[in-house]
């Protein structure tokens, strides 16, 4: 049944991540490369973007890429409002995937951090910021913008299935950190079943995966990490010198 509400709610977070895409644009310190991040996240070519712009292509290119002296406010209201309303022709699955997770309590108790970097890692340089090791093959070659770490424990035991919706949504294109994890089936379960794909999923406070969370991990073609830090303490300070 149509639900205006719904649609109210839609609207809103299009218009708070346009604006916030916007403001991390214009206070970069290369705004090229944080047009073409969240293009990638937005996973809009060139030419869509362009066709939506009514430029060409190469114009988008030059701009990413810095070719073009440094783009003003005018252009960035276009070339990112334009992300939002392509996706939002789509469906808008990253529109919503961005939407805050702190407006809901039990969400944001379950979320230990949140972060978004100024343009993508390269997922092998993130493991190894964080000790992690690689326990499958499937997309070594991923970029990582961005993380959440999650207590597990809260996550499975105290939210609904919508709530483990909008919390693993919040991760596309992020590395997607578990702590109090004992085998790291059940988190893997959680996201086949919620059937988005974070660049990276990273286990914390196991001594080995289950062979049932790597199957998935492999069939899902989601790389699945161990991170051996001690603490969590210590995957946050690691994380916040790496941006």
């Amino acid at each position: 049944m149509y639900n205006v509400n719904d649609v109210t709610e839609f609207s809103l977070n299009a218009k708070n991540l346009a604006k916030d895409i916007i403001g991390e644009v214009v206070l970069a310190d290369k705004p090229e490369n944080v047009l073409k991040k969240w293009r990638t996240i937005f996973k809009i070519s060139q030419k869509a973007l362009a066709a939506e712009l009514v430029m060409t292509s190469s114009v988008i290119s030059d701009y990413e890429s810095g070719r073009r002296k440094s783009p003003g406010i005018k252009m960035i209201n276009k070339y990112v409002n334009a992300l939002i309303k392509i996706d939002a022709k789509n469906g808008g699955q990253v529109i919503r995937s961005f939407s805050k997770p702190h407006a809901n309590e039990s969400i944001s108790d379950a979320v230990i951090d949140i972060k978004e970097f100024s343009e993508g890692k390269n997922l092998g340089d993130f493991c190894k910021r964080i000790n992690a090791t690689l326990a499958t093959k499937s997309g070594a070659n991923q970029t990582v913008y961005g993380y959440t770490i999650i207590d597990s424990l809260k996550a499975i035991t105290e939210l609904s299935f919508s709530e483990l919706i909008k919390l693993y949504g919040v991760t596309s294109q992020r590395a997607l950190i578990f702590t109090k994890v004992s085998t790291g089936r059940t988190p893997m379960v959680a996201i086949k079943l919620t059937n988005l794909h974070p660049s990276l999923v990273v286990l914390h406070g196991l001594s080995s995966v289950d062979d049932v969370a790597k199957r998935i991990a492999e069939v899902e073609n989601i790389p699945l990490a161990v991170c051996r830090l001690n603490s969590v303490d210590d995957i946050k300070e690691q994380l916040k010198l790496f941006d």
